[in-house]
């Protein structure tokens, strides 16, 4: 009797042995699976070891500043009521309004999606009017601002305040984060292989986390969301000026405590130059970047009290564990930071306070992120391993936060005659300085008894010493010495699966 011919696609083949024949599907689909899985190993690796493009994770030369300003935002109890100093975003509008040729701005935070619960100053719809306000009064000023994914929720929508820059001449450049390495790599293999070829799709099932109210996003915006990398510098610059924060012009992020610095000089130049490097690898097309003649001024008559550098990415790292490196008996470092994780700060500094360096740090607790109650990790198993490994001779302090967050990165370090600043965007943990997100940060040089020196000492003294409100609490309030609470940040920080 004659054999029905095989269906259409099926294989088959008679074996030796048995006579029959074998079904090769299932070696092939394994097959297929083995290569998709080698090939998001492949990936995995390529982004985690991925070596940054020209112009990214830059040291700038040394430079002479002018009119550097020390400014600050502060949210603390005081009296029974809660009090707000903020200075920041008022200066990002005087620099928008001092403006005549152009205006070049990079924030990672730059929305007003939030639960309408609560309400918070409407940074996001200020600044938008301000920059368009601009455009209009002077037609030919060119206007950039450079910004991150978060703020179109990863691809999910265009958020209205972008769209109304577009619509009004201003340019706005969402970063493209292949530009950096993977800070998430276990998960990004899987995703660049699997997910990232279909991209983040255009019709919304889920509801916004940030903002119920707010255009809904796909499932694949959200997986895309979970690589953890992002564009998270805080810079404006415009033609006579520079400004380096750590503070985003973000609703909800209105009463965080943050820090910035403003200046003039040669150094404007050097740091715009480095938003020119993001902008041109994100595919900016409109037209010449705005540029600055580039001085050498260290090596002209220009002479200034204070100096300073443009730091970004790894380099941060570099400098700043290297000046800690060179702390000795008698030195001081003070500390305010938001989150601290990355492994070869926490042992600098136990080697720094083995040297009888005086370490003092002002932490966030880690407690609240727009009114997500939080887990405290990574600063409190930090906080732990730095006071008892040291034997208590790195003090710290927690910032007495109200449901907002100590949003400071900044660091003070005096030696001999000398200090020696770092301060901007970077949280000091493996993703921010280690060449996983893109940061900015200035490195600046002044003598220990300058004006500027003297501001940023005064402003650490006062929150330690509770001097006009309670800033502070003590290290006990929220210690948690916990082993199990250790490790998981251990992995946290090693795996990249994390939010810090």
């Amino acid at each position: 009797m004659k054999e029905n011919p095989l269906p259409l696609g099926r294989m088959m083949v008679k074996t030796k042995y048995q006579g029959k024949r074998m079904d090769l599907r299932p070696f092939f689909i394994l097959a297929g699976v083995l290569i998709l899985l080698l090939l998001g190993v492949a990936v995995m690796v390529q982004g985690y070891f991925h070596e940054l493009p020209e112009g990214l994770s830059v040291e700038s030369r040394l430079q002479p500043v002018e009119n550097i300003t020390f400014l600050t935002d502060l949210t603390y109890p005081h009296g029974g009521e809660v009090q707000r100093e903020q200075s920041i975003f008022n200066e990002i509008l005087t620099m928008v309004e001092e403006a005549e040729t152009f205006l070049v701005g990079d924030f990672f935070l730059f929305n007003d999606a939030y639960d309408k619960s609560t309400a918070f100053p409407d940074l996001t719809k200020q600044l938008t009017d301000a920059l368009i306000a601009k455009k209009k009064e002077i037609p030919e000023i060119r206007i950039i601002l450079i910004t991150d994914e978060i703020n179109n929720f990863y691809g999910a929508y265009e958020a209205s305040h972008i769209t109304q820059l577009r619509d009004n001449g201003i340019d706005v450049v969402v970063t493209d984060p292949q530009i950096i390495g993977n800070s998430n790599p276990l998960y990004t293999g899987i995703w660049s292989t699997l997910i990232r070829p279909f991209g983040t799709g255009d019709i919304g099932l889920f509801p916004n986390p940030f903002d119920k109210e707010a255009p809904r996003i796909t499932l694949r915006s959200i997986l895309r969301l979970t690589n953890f990398k992002a564009n998270h510098r805080k810079v404006l610059v415009n033609e006579t000026s520079g400004l380096v924060t750590s503070a985003n012009p973000h609703d909800a992020s209105a009463y965080h405590s943050n820090i910035a610095f403003r200046f003039s000089g040669p150094l404007v130049a050097d740091l715009l130059a480095t938003e020119k490097t993001v902008a041109v690898l994100s595919g900016y097309e409109g037209g010449d970047f705005p540029t600055l003649p580039v001085v050498d001024a260290i090596n002209t008559e220009l002479k200034a009290t204070v100096e300073a550098r443009v730091l970004t990415e790894g380099k941060i790292r570099e400098h700043l564990l290297d000046e800690i490196n060179q702390t000795q008996a008698g030195d001081h470092i003070w500390m305010g930071q938001f989150y601290i994780g990355d492994r070869l700060f926490v042992e600098t500094l136990l080697e720094a306070a083995a040297r009888d360096v005086t370490i003092q740090m002002i932490l966030d607790p880690n407690k609240d992120a727009f009114g997500i109650e939080k887990s405290g990790i990574p600063n409190r198993p930090v906080a732990a391993e730095l006071v008892e490994s040291s034997e208590g001779a790195i003090q710290v302090r927690w910032y007495n936060t109200q449901g907002e967050q100590y949003h400071t990165k900044l660091t003070l370090i005096q030696r001999g005659d000398e200090s020696i600043v770092f301060g901007g965007s970077a949280n000091l943990t493996k993703r921010n300085i280690g060449d996983k997100n893109l940061e900015t940060m200035l490195k600046i040089h002044t003598p220990r008894n300058s004006n500027l020196s003297n501001d940023i000492t005064a402003y650490f003294r006062r929150l330690w010493g509770n001097r006009g409100g309670q800033f502070t609490l003590r290290y006990e309030d929220f210690a948690d010495t916990r082993a199990w609470r250790h490790w998981l940040y251990r992995f946290q920080e090693w795996s990249g699966f994390s939010t810090f």
